[in-house]
């Protein structure tokens, strides 16, 4: 029987990068490994405050010294890894689904909120939280399907057509043609359970036909909507719960978006109410738009968040 060594050897040549390039690909991951792992321990161990960091710059060291070691030792295996990721990544390039810019940008993300979060390694485990059925989701945000964007333009003229009223707010136009959009999907929303041990994920331009259906239903829908005029949605994932956001921008923004929300747009629906939102890690900030919620904003029917999906 061939043992897991003899099977190394057997593809080590195949899958193995000429010299000097493979020492490059390892030191290129070292880096990579290095700075999150440095900035958790950097966060956790006591830090003296010495007037020249020494003990920071030997930690870095050790953390950078220590990986080199690791990865030398499982450089073939670690070499055909990156071979069969990259491949992926270049499907999803190419089917657009999750592409290279997209590793760099969750990695530039995560690095940012990395240095300002004093449990950094709580946001590496938020990143590798799975969403439930990625792949199915995102196809089945069908915004560009003609039934998807006609509905969308729909709901902009049948609600908050009236330019009079947002005299001074051109520039939150997509915001509240968004808002339309959640206006319409929520008047006519019906919920509907799927069938028993079955996840069933329906694409938007069909649930279009009966406006029914479960959490991820909806939130497909209306992610499908908002992004059909313009808007950035995501999704964000509970325990067994999926609900839709959207991007409002800055705190600036949000202060006027409430303004509209409560003094213009859903005056009845959020008189005496709190606007619920989400701050992300670059300081963007994310309305509420879940099925639950009779105004953007409304109360979020769980505060827990297993994972998020945008879509840029």
């Amino acid at each position: 029987m061939t043992t897991f060594k003899g099977f190394i050897s057997k593809y080590r040549e195949k899958f193995s990068l000429p010299s000097p390039w493979d020492s490059i690909v390892i030191f290129l991951l070292n880096i990579l490994l290095t700075i999150p792992v440095f900035i958790i321990a950097h966060q956790n161990f006591i830090n003296p405050h010495w007037k020249f960091p020494i003990d920071r710059i030997l930690l870095f060291i050790i953390i950078l010294v220590a990986f080199q070691l690791i990865l030398r030792v499982l450089k073939t295996i670690i070499i055909i890894c990156i071979f069969g990721y990259l491949l992926i990544l270049l499907c999803g390039t190419i089917f657009g689904e999750y592409s290279f810019y997209r590793v760099y940008d969750d990695y530039r993300s995560m690095m940012y909120t990395m240095e300002e979060n004093p449990y950094p390694q709580d946001i590496i485990v938020s990143k590798l939280l799975p969403f439930p059925n990625k792949s199915k989701v995102l196809r089945a945000i069908d915004f560009d399907n003609p039934k998807v964007r006609n509905f969308a333009l729909s709901a902009t003229t049948k609600h908050f057509a009236d330019i009079k009223k947002m005299k001074g707010y051109g520039y939150y136009r997509t915001t509240i043609q968004c808002f339309a959009v959640f206006k319409e999907i929520k008047t006519r929303w019906n919920y509907v359970n799927d069938p028993k041990g079955n996840d069933y994920i329906a694409s938007a331009s069909e649930s279009l036909q009966h406006f029914s259906g479960d959490c991820d239903d909806h939130a497909i829908l209306m992610a499908a909507g908002v992004k059909a005029v313009g808007g950035v949605p995501r999704l964000i994932h509970t325990d067994e719960h999926i609900y839709p956001e959207m991007l409002i921008g800055s705190q600036k923004d949000l202060d006027n978006v409430i303004f509209l929300i409560k003094k213009v747009l859903f005056t009845e629906e959020s008189k005496n109410k709190e606007i619920h939102y989400h701050i992300d890690e670059r300081g963007q900030i994310w309305l509420n738009l879940d099925y639950t919620a009779y105004y953007p904003g409304g109360k979020f029917m769980s505060e827990e968040i297993l994972g998020e999906l945008t879509l840029n």
